[in-house]
């Protein structure tokens, strides 16, 4: 089939593109800009962004399905680049699905979308969205989410999957952050450090959309839902976060805050920036805070049930496969 990755040139979109390519697809990227690892790898480029109508219509031409990961994903930052990117951006893809006959849609979505700042031990996609939100990047996807699956039927079949805490080699987000904070001595235990968090490995995640692509068929239960993915067995979040610092040559988190003394920090540093108009992102804000120190791990047996999805690469040899690129 020919697919048609956004965000191609992202963390997860990479990994998506390879499967696609290894068994054989065609794949469009849309790229904002030139991108060589790309067009080495064989892939068509389809210049354009996310937040243009016409360009992403047009690189919806000619598609059998969509795999939409472009998005803003950070914890602050003005709410209209997170809402014409995440949300406005989501509706033009589905735009574009409708306009060219695309049959499938499979949208990154994020479990953040039903995080209401208190602890989710195992819950699953009955979960509702909360009805507050502490970061505009949970509120747009969230809202992109419904689009989504509000648009199943009439031709185009859709599902959003909720990866979480997706890590692995090549991560140039999540793994690099805190190890630059580790280094810097900025890095603090939110909490008492007892919180279960689930985390995913990146191939895991690639692999889970290409399955639920090949799912998403007139019929199945995948058209038009939802669906938490992870490892399948949380971690303690402290724990992990000390055993990626070990390998990566670092010392431990031995320092530690309370959840209150970070909250607070978090909502007086909010205030400060919005007064001052500061474009850099805060150290720390009430959602980071509830991040850190709250449990949140993820029922994953719609997943595995309704399309197969089973986490073929443990974190074991997850942290084994990471290990060489964190001593670079």
């Amino acid at each position: 089939m020919k697919a048609l990755v956004t965000g191609a040139g992202g963390f997860l979109g990479q990994y998506i593109v390879e499967q696609l390519l290894a068994r054989g697809d065609q794949v469009r990227a849309l790229v904002r800009r030139e991108s060589p690892a790309l067009s080495r790898l064989g892939v068509e480029l389809a210049h354009g962004d996310i937040r243009s109508p016409a360009d992403v219509i047009q690189a919806c031409e000619g598609v059998d399905v969509v795999f939409h990961t472009a998005a803003v994903a950070s914890i602050w930052g003005p709410w209209e680049l997170f809402y014409e990117t995440n949300t406005l951006g989501t509706r033009h893809v589905i735009e574009g699905c409708r306009k060219h006959a695309v049959p499938k849609l499979v949208f990154t979505s994020s479990p953040s979308v039903t995080f209401d700042g208190r602890d989710q031990c195992n819950v699953d996609e009955s979960v509702p969205y909360p009805s507050r939100w502490l970061a505009h990047y949970p509120h747009t996807k969230a809202l992109a989410e419904q689009e989504v699956l509000a648009a199943n039927g009439q031709g185009l079949l859709t599902c959003a999957l909720r990866p979480h805490l997706i890590w692995g080699p090549r991560d140039q987000h999540l793994i690099p952050r805190l190890l630059a904070r580790a280094r810097s001595g900025q890095l603090r235990q939110v909490g008492d450090g007892k919180n279960l968090v689930d985390t995913i490995y990146v191939e895991n995640a690639a692999a889970a959309h290409l399955q639920a692509a090949e799912a998403l068929k007139p019929g199945s239960p995948v058209a038009g839902r939802a669906y938490f993915l992870s490892q399948g067995e949380p971690v303690n979040c402290w724990g992990w976060i000390n055993e990626i610092l070990e390998l990566a040559g670092a010392s431990p988190v031995n320092r530690r805050i309370s959840l209150r003394v970070a909250y607070t920090a978090g909502a007086i540093l909010e205030t400060l920036w919005k007064v001052t108009g500061r474009s850099s992102e805060p150290r720390m804000t009430r959602f980071l805070a509830l991040q850190l120190a709250k449990h949140h791990y993820f029922d994953i047996h719609r997943a595995r049930n309704d399309f197969g999805y089973q986490p073929a690469v443990s974190t074991e040899e997850g942290l084994r496969r990471l290990a060489p690129s964190l001593s670079q």
